[in-house]
């Protein structure tokens, strides 16, 4: 299954950077998808303002599952209009301005990824559904199990609600350096190797170079 991109942007220059910038594989927005802990869903509440809320969420089915107490703000509000969005991101790295000119602080840039999804969102009212939507919530956040599985015929389907949300839109963005050539590339991963963040080591795997005893090695080109 795939979703279309849509791009916000009219002038050549930033057609071109923006195209740069998307990600095209669905399986990689999958794989983020399952990575990611926390997503936030936005809905609009009774006054048109919009509503944002941190959530647990699991990604399953080419849709978006979440639980909560069978009464709250957020499920009124999709009741009473469907449309709602969910975004998940993470940032990779922070890039100081020094990397580039220690007098100019506007230089300073960030790596990250993205996701943005607009859709429709439901209540699951039935039984099978909802425990496959908590199942999967377990085993995303507790992989080691220690757990019995749910089942369907279990009173606790009728304690909690479960919602989805079925994207009709989905969007993803990462900036990790394919948007520069690969010397530049190198250069940028040398200086995040000496800054040594606590994030350092994950953002230069996924960024495509591999730590060796003489120094750093470009195993993939970071194509999305």
């Amino acid at each position: 299954m795939s979703f279309g991109f849509i791009i916000l942007f009219k002038k050549n220059d930033l057609l071109q950077l923006v195209g740069i910038l998307q990600i095209k594989s669905y399986d990689k927005v999958k794989e983020f998808l399952h990575q990611e802990h926390v997503g936030r869903i936005s809905t609009i509440d009774v006054n048109g303002y919009p509503q944002i809320i941190p959530m647990n969420f699991v990604f399953l089915n080419d849709a978006v599952y979440m639980h909560s107490h069978p009464r709250g703000e957020k499920i009124e509000n999709f009741k009473r209009n469907e449309k709602v969005g969910f975004e998940v991101d993470r940032e990779l790295e922070f890039l100081p301005s020094y990397f580039e000119d220690p007098k100019n602080a506007s230089l300073a840039d960030t790596l990250y990824i993205s996701i943005v999804m607009k859709g429709t969102a439901s209540l699951v009212t039935e039984k099978e559904e909802k425990t496959l939507a908590l199942n999967g919530l377990m085993r995303k956040y507790q992989p080691e199990g220690g757990y019995d599985p749910i089942q369907s015929d279990m009173k606790v389907l009728d304690a909690v609600a479960v919602f989805k949300i079925v994207p009709i839109i989905l969007q993803g963005k990462y900036k990790i350096g394919q948007n520069i050539s690969p010397h530049d590339r190198l250069d940028l991963a040398q200086k995040i190797f000496k800054k040594n963040s606590p994030t350092a080591k994950e953002t230069l795997k996924i960024m495509g170079f591999k730590i060796t005893d003489d120094g750093l090695k470009m195993i993939e080109e970071p194509t999305w």
